[in-house]
């Protein structure tokens, strides 16, 4: 053990931490299912945090954007098996008219891949936390919801 792991955090360092982690990482996996047979789809995409939800791209017509688009849904890892943030979340399609400029830039900047300037038709979706966990070690499973039902549930 580490002192970056001694000890279980206080519930308030867990939410820095873990937003400290949303703002500054760039990757995450995103798991879906297929709407019909609830087969289960795992991808690794870059996401923007806008400090409510998380932005990501994928082509159109891949499995990733027709399970996001049909379910709605989708679960999401952030950072190592260690130091993990655990979301799961609402998915809303954006339609070309909700995406400006500036949000898609901020996303080619952060993630250096700019799905604008591609061939290949590419859709944003904005995954909304509705449930939020964030543990490093064993001795911090308890306290690890830091959302529920889309709140904080620390300050």
């Amino acid at each position: 053990m580490n002192a970056e792991t001694a000890g279980p955090r206080t519930p308030e360092q867990r939410k820095r931490d873990t937003l400290h982690r949303l703002t500054h990482d760039v990757d995450a996996w995103v798991a879906t299912a297929d709407a019909d047979s609830g087969t289960p789809y795992l991808i690794p995409l870059s996401f923007l945090w806008d400090g409510e939800s998380l932005l990501v791209a994928t082509p159109d017509a891949s499995v990733t954007g027709r399970n996001l688009r049909a379910a709605g849904k989708a679960r999401v890892g952030v950072g190592p098996t260690r130091d993990v943030v655990l979301i799961e979340g609402a998915v809303r399609a954006l339609g070309e008219d909700e995406l400006t400029r500036e949000v898609a830039d901020a996303f080619a900047e952060k993630t250096g891949f700019d799905p604008t300037k591609l061939t290949t038709l590419y859709t944003y979706f904005r995954i909304t936390p509705q449930r939020l966990q964030a543990w490093r070690e064993a001795d911090e499973l308890e306290g690890r919801e830091l959302m529920l039902g889309g709140r904080w549930t620390v300050r």
